[in-house]
């Protein structure tokens, strides 16, 4: 228990670049495991069902970030929350919000799956589905909707590994579930003939045999937290906390979801049903880099939470400066491959001339601002790693409610009347676009926070001088 505890206290003693090597390096490779994760399912189905298979899938991406949503509400909230109370060295709050955890989570998954399953063919049809591409999402989000709350429990049981000292088990856990849905999706798909339900039962069970991993790990009595008896009870304050911070990324992931509607309504009406494939195909690509920067993300939170938590304010903002420059490396090279090379990677997801031709035009639009995208994820995170839920919120919804959303909705009609080219190009160029102005507004509010945190840092150094 007192080597445990130690993995946790270096956090606020160890050198900044040590420990986010060792924290963000085995989330990286979790969240890049991760996006891999879905472009092998992806390609899989683009190769083995079909190119109007991936329009399908990308019908999907909706309802998948309001599944995420509900997780990251309480897997996010409680790893912050976690990382705090470790840095203020209450170890019984941070062992309640692991029962609260659980107990959320088994709660919001089933009731989730549930409401969705009932509703599933209206909402796809919602989200611009199509005679010829509702059976293929119909299919793959029926038997996800039936995995949902493993899906949540695996989420949430992840943070809290990573938040409590454990980034290499988180990662670990991750892999596990790419390797084993790697194996099945081309078993299921080609092997059983399963098609697209194949993948998705290759998901689902591969994040069943990760969940029992995660349940063993955290059964035992040695670790610093751990199930145990009087810790499930859901506490009102502990939930209240954990849900406050979880409110940004919560509501970045149900803004994401009308926003994929939009895009994907957009498209339909102006390039029909191939060019939501196309889309389906951009996204995956652009989620990749994406998500290698949350991993970089994840390995800053629990070090900046309980540096704050510390109240060592210099450690807090020397780890944020190497973050963003990770972040912006990571960024910088998907606009290198989508501007220079986007033919050859829309190729490894369908063969179909027309698709990879209306998937290389829109990457290399989505792509134009990738540099600086990265510099207005770590702000965001960045708050809420330190508990500031009111602002994360707003960076949050900065680019995804006042620019993108607006961008969606003029800017297709402005591209098809007053200009040569359709609409398709207009919801295209709204992604950029919003990207540029979402940086400008985490800039001006980062740049103000960091100079309330250099106040209060010299403030202290002249009481102790």
């Amino acid at each position: 228990m007192t080597e445990i505890k130690s993995a946790a206290l270096e956090l606020g003693t160890e050198r900044i670049r040590k420990l986010l090597v060792q924290y963000a390096v085995p989330a990286i490779i979790a969240m890049t495991a991760s996006s891999l994760y879905n472009m092998v399912d992806s390609i899989f189905i683009g190769h083995g069902v079909g190119p109007l298979a991936i329009s399908g899938l990308a019908l999907t991406f909706p309802l998948m970030n309001l599944a995420a949503a509900f997780g990251s509400l309480v897997g996010v909230g409680a790893a912050t929350l976690i990382s705090m109370r470790l840095g203020q060295r209450d170890y019984e709050t941070a062992q309640r919000v692991l029962g609260n955890v659980l107990v959320l989570n088994l709660i919001i998954g089933i009731a989730f799956g549930l409401v969705a399953l009932l509703f599933l063919d209206p909402i796809l049809y919602f989200f611009g589905a199509s005679e010829a591409t509702i059976g293929y999402a119909r299919e793959y989000m029926t038997v996800i909707l039936l995995g949902n709350v493993v899906t949540h429990m695996y989420l949430g049981l992840n943070s809290v590994l990573r938040a409590s000292g454990h980034p290499r088990k988180s990662m670990y856990a991750t892999i596990n579930t790419v390797v084993i849905n790697t194996i099945l999706d081309p078993l299921f798909i080609f092997g059983f003939g399963w098609g697209i339900r194949g993948a998705a039962i290759a998901t689902v069970l591969a994040q069943v045999i990760s969940l029992v991993w995660q349940l063993r790990i955290l059964s035992n009595k040695q670790e610093l937290l751990h199930f145990r008896r009087g810790i499930y009870r859901l506490r009102k304050k502990i939930v209240r906390d954990m849900l406050a911070i979880g409110m940004s990324p919560f509501l970045m992931n149900l803004a994401a979801c009308f926003i994929v509607i939009l895009i994907n309504k957009g498209l339909k009406e102006y390039g029909g049903d191939l060019m939501i494939g196309a889309y389906g195909i951009v996204n995956r690509l652009a989620f990749f880099f994406v998500m290698i920067v949350l991993g970089v993300n994840q390995g800053m939170q629990p070090i900046a939470g309980y540096n704050f938590g510390a109240k060592q304010y210099d450690r807090v903002m020397h780890v944020l400066k190497l973050t963003m420059i990770g972040a912006t490396c990571v960024t910088t090279a998907g606009f290198l491959l989508g501007e220079f090379m986007p033919r050859l990677a829309v190729g490894m997801f369908t063969s179909d001339e027309e698709l990879i031709r209306l998937a290389v035009e829109g990457m290399r639009i989505v792509f134009f601002c990738f540099p600086i995208i990265g510099f207005q994820m770590v702000a965001t995170n960045f708050f809420m790693s330190i508990g500031m839920a009111g602002k994360a919120i707003f960076l949050s919804l900065s680019r995804q409610l006042l620019f993108l959303m607006p961008g969606l909705i003029f800017l297709p009609h402005i591209f098809d009347v007053c200009t040569e080219w359709n609409g398709s190009w207009g919801v295209w160029c709204s992604m950029p676009l919003s990207d540029f102005l979402a940086s400008l507004v985490a800039f001006f509010m980062l740049t103000y926070q960091l100079r309330k945190f250099r106040a209060i840092g010299a403030e202290n150094a002249a009481k102790e001088g």
